[in-house]
C-alpha cells in the first residue's frame, strides 16, 4: 500500500534561464498569420495589437521581476488526492485574523490577487481596521501552473472543493471563509458543502452557481427585473457568440495545447481573447485596463508551466455537471456581482445560503485585477459578523 504523504514543502519559483531564452527565440522567430479582414476584435485577438504586446513581451516585460515578486509571498507544495499542489499561505499580523481560501479561475492564476494580499492580510498598513484582518491560503487550481499537469481525470469543482478542505485542515485551520470568482466561484460552495462545520461564509465576484442556459418562458422572462432580463440577454449572446472556446476545451483539450503549449504566441492570443472579451468595459482593449505586466506574468505561468491542456482539461471538464442540483450547505454566501458578470439571485438561491447580494455598475469578470479595492471592501464587511 502507498501511503499519501501529508508534508507541506516551502517552494520558491525558479525559472531556468534556459527557459527564458528559448521563450525569446520563440517570440523572435515566431510565424504570424496575416491579418484577416478588417482586424478587428470580433473575429479574434487583432493582428495588430498583439504584435505591440508581444514586441513589448520581447524587450519591455521582466520575467524576474515578477517572479522576485511572486517569491515576496511565502509559497509552499503539498499532496492532496494524488495531486500536488502549490499555494501562497501569507499570514496577517494580526493575532486574530480570519483564515480566508481564496481560488481563482480560467485563465487566470494566483496572479490575479497580488493587489488584495497587502489589504486583506495587514489592513492597518492600508488604511483599513486591523479587525478585518485575513490569513491568506491562495493555491494553484489543479492543472494550473505549479499545481500541473494532472496526474488524473475527475477534478470536477466538487473533488477540488474536498481538496481544499484537506488543506485547511493540513494547514491547521479548524474556523475560515471561502472566496473566489470563476471556477473559483463554484468552488467555494463546494467547500462549504464539504466542510459545513469549518466555513464559516463563501464570498464570491460574479456569483455561485448556477447560470441559467436554458430557455426561459414568457412567463418566466416577464417576473424578472430589467437588469436580471438584460444579464438573460447576454447569457444568451455569451452561448451564440462565445461558447466556442468551452466546446474546445471541453471536448478536445488534448488537441488545442500541442498549439498552445509550442507557441508563446498561440498561448497569449488565446488568453487575451477572454481578457478582452470578459475584462469592462468591453470595448476596450484589456491592457488598458489592467496592467500589461500583470497580463504577462499570468500568460507566463501557463507558458512556463505548460499547462495549457490540463488547464483546460480541469476547467471545463466541468461541463458534465451543468444543470446537476446540489445540495445547500446552509453556510451564509455573499455576492458581488460586477457590470460584465450575469448570475441573477433567484437562481443562485435554489442552492446556496445568499445573505448578502451587491450589484454593482462598473467592473468585470476579473475583479482583482480590475476592481481589487471595491473586492477587498466588500470581503471585509460580508465577514465582519461571521469571524
Amino acid at each position: 500500500m502507498v501511503l499519501m504523504s501529508t508534508e507541506i514543502t516551502p517552494f520558491r519559483i525558479e525559472i531556468p534561464q534556459q527557459q527564458l531564452d528559448d521563450l525569446r527565440n520563440r517570440l523572435d522567430n515566431a510565424r504570424w498569420p496575416a491579418p484577416l479582414p478588417g482586424d478587428g476584435w470580433d473575429i479574434g485577438v487583432p493582428t495588430t495589437w498583439l504584435r505591440e504586446l508581444v514586441d513589448y513581451w520581447r524587450s519591455g516585460y521582466d520575467w524576474r521581476a515578477a517572479e522576485a515578486q511572486l517569491n515576496t509571498y511565502p509559497q509552499f507544495t503539498t499532496e492532496i488526492d494524488g495531486q500536488r499542489i502549490h499555494f501562497l499561505h501569507v499570514r496577517s499580523p494580526e493575532p486574530g485574523a480570519l483564515p480566508l481560501l481564496m481560488t481563482h479561475g480560467w485563465p487566470g492564476s494566483v496572479v490575479e490577487f497580488l493587489d488584495v494580499i497587502g489589504p486583506l492580510t495587514d489592513p492597518r498598513a492600508h488604511g483599513g481596521d486591523p479587525a478585518d484582518a485575513f490569513h491568506l491560503v491562495i493555491p494553484s487550481l489543479p492543472g494550473f501552473g505549479f499545481s500541473g499537469p494532472v496526474a488524473d481525470s475527475g477534478w470536477t469543482t466538487a473533488r477540488i472543493g474536498a481538496a481544499w478542505a484537506e488543506l485547511m485542515r493540513r494547514l491547521g485551520y479548524e474556523r475560515f471563509g471561502t472566496q473566489g470568482g470563476d471556477i473559483g466561484a463554484a468552488v467555494g460552495p463546494e467547500v462549504g458543502r464539504a466542510a459545513p462545520k469549518h466555513v464559516v461564509g463563501i464570498h464570491t465576484n460574479g456569483g455561485p452557481d448556477p447560470i441559467p442556459t436554458q430557455q426561459l418562458s414568457e412567463d418566466e422572462l416577464a417576473s424578472l427585473t430589467d437588469l436580471e432580463r438584460d444579464r438573460i440577454r447576454r447569457i444568451e449572446a455569451f452561448m451564440r457568440e462565445e461558447f466556442g472556446y468551452i466546446a474546445i476545451q471541453s471536448t478536445r483539450p488534448q488537441t488545442l495545447a500541442y498549439g498552445l503549449v509550442d507557441s508563446p504566441i498561440g498561448q497569449l492570443a488565446w488568453i487575451m481573447d477572454k481578457f478582452r472579451e470578459w475584462t469592462y468595459p468591453r470595448n476596450v482593449d484589456p491592457d488598458k485596463i489592467i496592467d500589461r505586466d500583470r497580463l504577462l506574468t499570468n500568460v507566463m505561468l501557463y507558458w512556463l508551466n505548460g499547462t495549457a491542456g490540463s488547464a483546460a482539461y480541469v476547467g471545463y471538464a466541468q461541463r458534465a455537471t451543468w444543470g446537476v442540483t446540489k445540495s445547500n450547505s446552509g453556510v451564509p454566501t455573499a455576492s458581488l456581482v460586477f457590470a460584465h458578470d450575469v448570475v441573477i439571485r433567484r437562481y443562485c438561491e435554489t442552492q446556496n445560503t445568499i445573505t448578502r447580494w451587491t450589484d454593482v455598475d462598473r467592473g468585470g469578470h476579473f475583479a482583482a485585477l480590475e476592481e481589487p479595492v471595491l473586492l477587498t471592501d466588500d470581503i471585509r464587511e460580508f465577514f465582519r459578523d461571521l469571524r
